[in-house]
């Protein structure tokens, strides 16, 4: 099967930005998750996604960043899985309004900012996917961490959804780094459209 048209598949008026935890807590200042945060600071993909949102935001794409929170006193949090634990261990666990995104990337006004109070992916755990329905939005452009479990949590709940995904390569970080280039070709290829920073930006 031929790979889509860039163009054709990320054109305004149907198409949406997704930042996925590009928070701080995660991968900001203050990041608890520190790999990670290094990790993302490595690769350049902070500045990737800083260019993406002004390009998207020009082309009158929807940024939305989807960010993690937990309420005040705990209620709801999960407890099912080690991840869990372990982000509230290493300080990644914010209370709702603290878990803005970075500044590199936003918000600008027109932005939206869709919290998550439990689980791992947006689509699941907010209104997000029925936002997007609302608003015709039938491709979604995926960036943020990590490649771990949330992009590739994120880009599965939007395929079984029935929207075609776009993940930027250069705008997305996991750990170790070689391991994120291994969920990249073997299994987020599968699934979604791989683009560089360079190539999105030049069809918007």
């Amino acid at each position: 099967m031929p790979a889509p048209d860039l163009a054709q598949l990320v054109a305004p008026g149907h198409t949406a930005l997704i930042l996925q935890e590009v928070q701080q807590g995660v991968v900001g200042e203050s990041a608890g998750l520190r790999e990670l945060a290094a990790a993302t600071a490595r690769t350049g993909a902070i500045p990737n996604i800083a260019r993406l949102a002004a390009a998207a935001r020009v082309a009158s794409v929807p940024v939305i960043h989807c960010t993690a929170e937990f309420l005040a006193d705990g209620f709801g949090v999960n407890h099912n899985a080690r991840l869990f634990g372990g982000a509230r261990r290493a300080g990644a666990a914010t209370t709702p309004g603290s878990a803005s995104p970075v500044p590199e990337v936003g918000p600008e006004p027109g932005d939206r900012i869709i919290p998550r109070w439990h689980g791992l992916s947006p689509m699941t755990g907010t209104q997000l996917d029925s936002l997007l329905r609302n608003e015709g939005v039938t491709t979604v452009v995926v960036v943020g961490v990590s490649l771990n479990v949330a992009i590739p949590n994120l880009v599965f709940d939007a395929v079984n959804r029935s929207y075609q995904v776009v993940v930027v390569r250069d705008a997305v970080a996991g750990v170790p780094e070689s391991y994120g280039e291994q969920v990249l070709e073997h299994t987020l290829a599968l699934l979604s459209t791989l683009v560089t920073t360079d190539q999105l930006v030049a069809v918007w």
